[in-house]
């Protein structure tokens, strides 16, 4: 492992978020503790043959918060929430509506998509297969390449500095908070948004997770459907949605005044090398990546209070996951408190580690771990780990891992600590 070189201190100081539960965080943190479900039956399409019929959609989602009609015709639903999230979290750090001057060239943006523009990309096929090449929409490549909302965000917002999407399936928002974390330590941007936006529930996305037997089929129960780390799980529910949140630098926040809600001290990045979409066994890929993340944030296992799991509620990576975590924090796991936000939401897919990491956030700041629903039957692989089953609960929370693996064996991890002035 190549050593840490220290670097400049990263703090939050904005959060943004559009999720099945809400489209912003105070709607989406209420109910995510009250424990309550927004997953449904999928109305965006008709899947009446589908295998799996639920999916986690954003309730009367509204684009005209930060796009005019036409705007909302050139823009992908994924880059719409996109646009929502990041407006949400500029207004929370307390920054310009749009940006001018030295801040505008001290300010980047890395908001990704595991998938990018999937609704238009099915839709223009169709397309183009129906009626001709003629009636294909002029805006089908910008509207579907998984980088452009990161793109017209530092178009909307006057964000000058590093611009771009980071690619990674289901830790594409992990690797673009961590990402955006290394620019601000080694001094390339003073703010840098990291976020992740996806709207994935369309037949022929659902159709494909479906043959590959990943998600819940529990037609019948919705709100019952997404079951991370419990033994009767048969698969994840997909789901739409975004978050954003504000990285900082810390002088650069406290000159401003900023409210600081928390601070990044690690990431690590690994790779698995074993299968495109099984884990490696006991979760040695993601073991890896928790370390180095602590290793820069000079914190030792047995400081971690909360781990903010991937956990999808699939056979596989549910259970390798928990073998992960017992591995990494040793005899210290029964002081330490798991949350599976999936399990209210669905899977967002590549804004999974930025919906989840807005919620660790608050998390950390009130000191209240969100419940792990549908959890009756925990898999015995958890040990003495606490899943926070049902209920959320109140403790003393100071340091807090996340979670974000991919297929393909790609893992993320990030450390957050409550912030203490």
């Amino acid at each position: 492992m190549t050593a840490v070189v220290a670097g400049r201190r990263v703090v939050v100081t904005g959060l943004g978020a559009v999720t099945p539960l809400g489209s912003d965080v105070p709607t989406y943190w209420r109910r995510l503790v009250a424990g309550e479900s927004g997953v449904r039956a999928i109305t965006l399409f008709d899947a009446s043959a589908m295998a799996s019929r639920i999916a986690g959609e954003v309730p009367d989602f509204d684009p005209a918060l930060v796009l005019d009609r036409k705007e909302v015709r050139r823009n992908d639903r994924t880059t719409q929430m996109a646009l929502v999230a990041t407006r949400e979290a500029f207004d929370d750090a307390g920054l310009p509506p749009r940006l001018e001057g030295s801040l505008a060239e001290a300010t980047g943006i890395l908001m990704s998509s595991g998938l990018g523009g999937t609704i238009t990309l099915i839709e223009q096929i169709a397309t183009v297969r129906s009626d001709g090449p003629s009636r294909v929409s002029p805006f089908f490549i910008p509207m579907a390449i998984a980088n452009m909302a990161a793109g017209v965000a530092g178009i909307l917002f006057g964000a000058l500095g590093p611009n771009y999407s980071t690619t990674s399936a289901c830790a594409s928002s992990g690797h673009a908070l961590g990402e955006a974390f290394e620019i601000i330590r080694r001094g390339d941007a003073d703010v840098m948004v990291g976020g992740g936006c996806e709207a994935p529930v369309a037949d022929a996305t659902v159709a494909g997770f479906a043959r590959m037997k990943a998600l819940s089929t529990r037609n019948d129960e919705p709100a019952a459907a997404s079951r991370p780390f419990d033994a009767e799980r048969d698969g994840f529910v997909v789901a739409e949605g975004a978050g954003a949140l504000i990285l900082e630098e810390l002088e650069h926040a406290q000159r401003r005044g900023a409210r600081i809600y928390a601070e990044v001290c690690g990431y690590g990045a690994t790779a698995d090398g074993h299968h495109i979409t099984t884990p490696a066994p006991g979760g040695a890929g993601a073991v890896r990546a928790a370390r180095r993340a602590l290793q820069k944030a000079e914190l030792p296992a047995d400081a971690i209070d909360l781990v903010s799991a991937h956990a999808t509620g699939t056979g596989e990576g549910d259970p390798t996951e928990l073998m992960a975590i017992n591995t990494l924090v040793g005899d210290h796991a029964a002081e330490v408190s798991v949350t599976a936000t999936k399990s209210s939401i669905g899977h967002t897919l590549g804004a999974a580690g930025a919906v989840a990491a807005v919620a660790t956030v608050k998390a950390l700041e009130e000191g209240v771990v969100p419940p792990t629903l549908n959890l009756h039957q925990p898999d015995e692989r958890a040990g003495d780990l606490d899943l926070t089953p049902l209920t959320a609960r109140r403790r003393e929370l100071d340091v807090a891992l996340l979670n974000a693996f991919g297929f393909g064996g790609q893992n993320a991890a990030i450390i957050l600590r409550r912030w203490v002035d």
